[in-house]
């Protein structure tokens, strides 16, 4: 009997959710209520494969094996060290009669659940190791509680599957920020930065503030208009970092890849106002401890992935506002 949050598919320990397991069933035989994808492409979680880019010096071959390895092992995508793993994208190769995904065989769809809790198979790949988008075959398993999305037509696969990778970002900024509000965003730049400050903005937000670790990110960020301002600042540097924004700001938003961001973007934020932690580099015992020690009167939040609605969101900011698609594309170009 399946379990419609996949306790079926747990192998070891016993008791515990998907996500929290060590190891998943990944044989490609579905129950009644799952759905199988025949898997084209992985999105691996930007923390992680920092994380693993760093860890191997950059050697593409030596990060593809240890995906590889993880996979193999755990029957998952699950990064031991950051505990995070990604999305795919693939075709609906079979579906269970008593699905509730409304998904049909054929439907080309990503996953939006993470990688960390999804039984997945790579029987092959030509991925070079070098960046987060893995072109792999293999298949993996959706469960009654699972959530996709059917891909649309007018977008690029890749651009869809790297929009809908931080999907959950935009939508959970829109619902913070308030009309005439000030916001922060932590990693302005990158995929889920340059969204939520396209979110914020078409929220009401009255002032917008991009950090950024580097010139050559603020000059791109500038030149796409996105942000009222964009301040150079290393997000680790909590000094720095609430230096740089100025007046406290009444929703902080934080996208950043890297560990050691939490108590920046708290001192950076107004009483009374809102920390969105959106980075599964988070540690969030230092964002509560950190909160205590400034006696910070902030609601802190973590960005979970799913609102409803958030992959049509996303990808109408994509089409909506072309400084964001630019920065997409220009990410897939490189």
């Amino acid at each position: 009997m399946t379990s419609p949050v996949g306790l079926h598919r747990v192998l070891a320990p016993k008791g515990v959710l998907p996500q929290a397991a060590e190891r998943l069933d990944a044989r490609p035989e579905i129950g009644a209520d799952e759905v199988r994808i025949a898997v084209e492409r992985l999105n691996l979680d930007a923390a992680s494969f920092r994380q693993l880019s760093e860890k191997h010096g950059g050697d593409g071959a030596a990060v593809r094996a240890e995906v590889l390895e993880i996979v193999g092992r755990r029957g998952k995508m699950h990064n031991p060290v950051t505990g995070s793993g990604g999305m795919l994208i693939g075709t609906v190769d079979e579906v269970g009669p008593e699905s509730p995904l409304g998904l049909e065989p054929g439907d080309r769809v990503a996953t939006l659940v993470s990688l960390t809790l999804t039984p997945l198979h790579i029987a092959d790949t030509t991925w070079d190791g070098r960046s987060e988008q893995v072109p792999c075959t293999g298949h993996a398993i959706l469960f009654a509680r699972s959530v996709a999305a059917v891909l649309p037509d007018d977008l690029d696969p890749r651009l869809a599957l790297a929009v809908l990778d931080v999907c959950g970002a935009p939508a959970l900024t829109a619902r913070v920020v308030r009309p005439g509000g000030a916001v922060a965003v932590l990693g302005g730049a990158g995929k889920s930065g340059s969204l939520s400050l396209a979110a914020a903005r078409a929220a009401g937000a009255a002032r917008t503030t991009a950090v950024v670790l580097d010139d050559a990110e603020a000059a791109l960020l500038r030149g796409a208009g996105l942000a009222d301002r964009v301040v150079v600042a290393d997000a680790r540097d909590p000094v720095a970092v609430a230096a740089a924004i100025g007046a406290p700001v009444d929703v902080t938003v934080v996208c950043v890849d890297v560990p050691g961001c939490e108590h920046g973007a708290i001192l950076a934020t107004a009483a009374g106002g809102t920390v969105v932690f959106f980075s599964m580099a988070t540690s969030f015992a230092a964002a509560a401890l950190g909160a205590e020690g400034l006696a910070a009167d902030v609601t802190m939040l973590v960005g979970n992935g799913y609102v409803p609605g958030h992959a049509d969101y996303a990808l109408d900011l994509l089409r909506e506002v072309p400084a964001v698609r630019k920065l997409f594309e220009g990410r897939l170009s490189a």
